[in-house]
């Protein structure tokens, strides 16, 4: 009897998905001082963008392209963990991963997926092309409820992808960080002081997209954690305090609420608002652009612009 050769593809189309495993649940660049990109993993990260891409391609979503600055973010969280083996979210400093990536410098949307092995077998690469491969498949056979890491692969909006990737004594660590390119901002200050208002400006770089709202996220300074805290799998997310910013409207229209809005929006994609910081405490406030393809589609976060708020005293 013939045995068929099934392609991934085929594989990935037909088959039932499984339970997955992972040891993680679900200008300050200066201050974040990112590593050189090893060149010894660039096999090892086009392969997994191969995987990535096959798997989006079967869910009809766009494919992803490699950002070298998004890999250089997930590349020093990587080492970071492998070095003091841990498998978190979070950094040593306590960190997540959307204000790592802005304070190194960036301020698109991110998701991240982090993987590990602590006993990988071999460090010759088709051995460590192979470990990465197993860790970044279990993430994809994630399923419903508890898919989270499935979901940020198959992210519809992502545009790039950078990955990291850390072995220290058998440790090994991927970082895959998903990235949405839709706005480009005009630089802003990352340092402020409470109630300061800054004025926040950019475009589109998508003609066929609109600008929903601007909201504006609060948290308070990040604590140092311990390692222990460190090594228990927790998940991420935004905080739950926000205040929201809404385009401006031409009269006679209104909102439902009656208040104004602040965001000014032209034809061209280009707008303005005044982002105001709006607690008396210190803090990091994230501003996430949310942005929609028409009117009767849901908006997505398309930016996580974090500015880090200092005490009253200059």
């Amino acid at each position: 009897m013939r045995i068929p050769i099934i392609t991934r593809r085929q594989f990935l189309e037909a088959s039932g998905v499984a339970a997955a495993w992972t040891m993680a649940p679900t200008t300050l660049r200066s201050a974040f001082a990112l590593p050189q990109i090893s060149h010894k993993f660039d096999d090892i990260r086009s392969n997994l963008l191969h995987l990535i891409n096959e798997e989006r391609e079967v869910e009809k979503a766009r494919p992803l392209e490699l950002d070298d600055f998004a890999t250089s973010v997930a590349t020093a969280h990587a080492e970071e963990m492998a070095k003091n083996e841990f498998v978190s979210h979070w950094g040593r400093n306590g960190m997540k991963p959307y204000q790592r990536y802005s304070f190194a410098g960036g301020y698109h949307a991110t998701q991240e997926n982090i993987s590990a092995a602590d006993n990988t077998w071999s460090m010759k690469p088709e051995a460590l092309k192979q470990d990465t491969s197993y860790l970044h498949v279990r993430l994809y056979q994630e399923t419903p409820p508890n898919d989270g890491h499935r979901r940020a692969i198959l992210g519809p909006h992502h545009t790039h992808v950078g990955v990291g990737i850390a072995v220290e004594q058998l440790r090994l660590r991927v970082v895959e960080l998903f990235i949405s390119k839709y706005v480009e901002f005009k630089p802003v200050p990352r340092i402020a002081r409470p109630k300061d208002v800054i004025p926040l400006s950019g475009s589109l770089l998508t003609s066929n997209y609109l600008l929903n709202t601007i909201e504006v996220f609060y948290e308070p300074l990040p604590k140092t954690p311990e390692l222990e805290w460190l090594r228990e799998p927790r998940s991420y997310a935004l905080p739950d305090e926000s205040q929201v910013l809404r385009p401006i409207i031409p009269p006679p229209y209104e909102y439902a609420d009656k208040r104004p809005g602040v965001i000014q929006v032209k034809s061209t994609g280009e707008f303005e608002a005044p982002v105001t910081l709006f607690k008396d405490s210190p803090g990091i406030y994230t501003v996430v652009c949310w942005l929609r393809r028409n009117r009767g589609e849901k908006a997505f976060p398309a930016t996580e612009l974090c500015i880090r708020v200092e005490d009253v005293n200059p």
